[in-house]
């Protein structure tokens, strides 16, 4: 297989894919598109890690998204044992979610910021990278300040730690900051259709930039409405080239190259 592609965050895993699964990852081979499929909690962890196990161009993380932390105890002991596996290239997606004001009290907070810091712990501790989730609430980079000072805090134990901001809303100096933590951010098909980001996406350095779909969710703006899919991040390449200026053929290698740095792959 010839490796073009990597969709630096999908849920293959989720039963969206329970029809056509196999067809979807067999096709991702025949397109040269490797994909990380991320959990969200332990049973996804564990699903993602199967379907990892079972397929040379798939990979894993394991975490609980901070959305879950108050359905699921962070076990971190089963979590360190799965996260032990080559198959898993990082720890996550955790982080902090602020968007859902119902819900996020401030002892959900303290819930979120408690499992991150484990979640901190448990990568530095086997030198893997994390697959962060942050969310501020609306119209505010809340969620992105609190994780940037925790960040600041524990690069002081744990220097070589290092990831990936999924599905990055956050603004420009957001960005530059988590640069100077060794984190990267990645865009979803989101920039086919939204011009929100363009001035995030032409402002950052190409060296810092993954692609992602998080599919199922969020497809482009070609498959509007319908289930996303590792493919998407063709369209995904395409759109930060064209947003940048830059020739999509470098851009495309410059961003399968930012995620292999970035994320262990055998």
């Amino acid at each position: 297989m010839e490796l073009r592609y990597i969709d630096a965050h999908c849920h293959l895993q989720f039963d969206e894919y329970e029809a056509d699964r196999a067809d979807v990852i067999e096709r991702m081979k025949t397109e040269g598109i490797a994909g990380i499929i991320v959990g969200v909690d332990l049973d996804s962890s564990e699903r993602a890690l199967m379907f990892a196990t079972n397929h040379k161009h798939l990979f894993a993380t394991v975490g609980l998204h901070p959305n879950r932390v108050t359905e699921e105890r962070f076990d971190e002991a089963v979590y360190r044992t799965l996260a032990a596996h080559p198959k898993i290239v990082a720890i996550g997606e955790c982080g902090l979610d602020y968007f859902r004001p119902k819900e996020t009290t401030n002892e959900v907070k303290r819930m979120q910021k408690e499992v991150l810091q484990r979640h901190i712990d448990l990568a530095a501790a086997i030198d893997k990278p994390l697959i962060i989730h942050a969310r501020p609430s609306k119209g505010t980079q809340d969620a992105y300040q609190d994780l940037i000072a925790l960040l600041k805090e524990a690069k002081v134990d744990h220097p070589n730690l290092r990831g990936d901001i999924h599905f990055f809303v956050g603004g420009l100096q957001e960005a530059e900051t988590l640069f100077t933590l060794d984190f990267n951010v990645s865009f979803t098909a989101v920039v086919t259709f939204a011009r929100d980001y363009d001035s995030v996406i032409r402002g950052v350095p190409l060296a810092s930039i993954l692609s992602e779909t998080d599919s199922p969710y969020v497809a482009p703006i070609s498959r509007r409405g319908k289930r996303n899919d590792p493919f998407a991040v063709v369209e995904v390449v395409d759109r930060i080239a064209l947003i940048r200026g830059e020739d999509s053929e470098t851009v495309r290698m410059t961003l399968l190259a930012n995620a292999k740095r970035l994320f262990p792959l055998s």
